[in-house]
């Protein structure tokens, strides 16, 4: 499998111009892998690609394992001192969602707070990727903030029971791995660092575009329920429940919504 790691860096280095591009063939996660890195004092931005991921981790402890050319498995890792760090992973779903389907035509939605869904032939909710953001805090008391994402190429073997999975070859004939991340790379970069300058609220308009949760009745992870009403400027999720309204952060609950309906 050939990687575009020299048209990537060329394109992001005037960004941010200590870059790397580095592709393994194998590792146990991106995220880990870094996570040690940063834990070790090796702070340098990078963009770490695996080709095979043997325990690839998602939000909540779920695994995520990926095979050669099944799955475009990476890793941002850079350091970055938002004023707020609510909202990264709306950002970076956004990033990722608008690079694959600027238009709208694949009916690529954001599931807050870190999946992307799309319909699949059955006109169901499948997942067709994740994120997962980490930060390590360095000796200096900075932060290296590590952006993991997972996209399916192919649909996977082993799915998450909870959701129906999806592959992007499924909805878009000709992906594969290298040309996805050579889509999304650059934007992505530009989304985290234009996040460290400005936080998530000039993104919010665009997110709710995306929302699949907005006006769906959901259930949280301590049983609550209730009807999605967007985010805020912050990325917080509103939820409006027979008890008022809620707002409800990523580090405290799980969302999801009555799978059966769709629009």
């Amino acid at each position: 499998m050939i990687w575009p790691a020299e048209d990537i860096w060329q394109s992001c280095v005037p960004l941010l111009p200590a870059l790397t591009v580095e592709v393994l063939k194998e590792v146990d996660s991106t995220n880990s892998e870094l996570m040690r890195r940063a834990r070790s004092g090796q702070t340098d931005p990078v963009l770490l690609v695996a080709q095979s991921q043997t325990a690839g981790r998602g939000r909540l402890g779920r695994q995520w394992h990926a095979q050669a050319g099944d799955a475009l498995t990476f890793s941002l890792g850079l350091m970055l001192h938002p004023a707020d760090w609510s909202g990264l992973s709306l950002a970076v779903g956004l990033s990722v969602v608008e690079s694959l389907d600027p238009q709208g035509s694949l009916g690529l939605q954001l599931k807050w707070p870190n999946d992307i869904w799309v319909h699949d032939k059955s006109n169901q909710w499948a997942k067709l990727a994740g994120i997962l953001i980490e930060t390590a805090v360095t000796q200096k008391q900075d932060r290296y903030c590590v952006i993991g994402v997972g996209i399916n190429i192919s649909k996977p073997s082993v799915q998450d029971l909870s959701i129906p999975a999806i592959g992007l070859r499924e909805i878009l004939n000709s992906a594969s791995a290298p040309q996805t991340l050579a889509r999304i790379a650059y934007p992505l970069l530009a989304t985290a660092l234009a996040f460290e300058a400005k936080g998530f609220a000039p993104l919010q308009m665009a997110f709710e575009q995306r929302d699949v949760l907005r006006d769906r009745p959901v259930t949280l992870s301590d049983g609550r329920q209730g009807i999605a009403r967007g985010v805020d400027n912050t990325g917080v999720l509103r939820v409006e429940t027979p008890q008022g309204n809620q707002l409800i952060h990523s580090a405290e609950v799980r969302v999801r919504p009555s799978i059966e309906e769709s629009p």
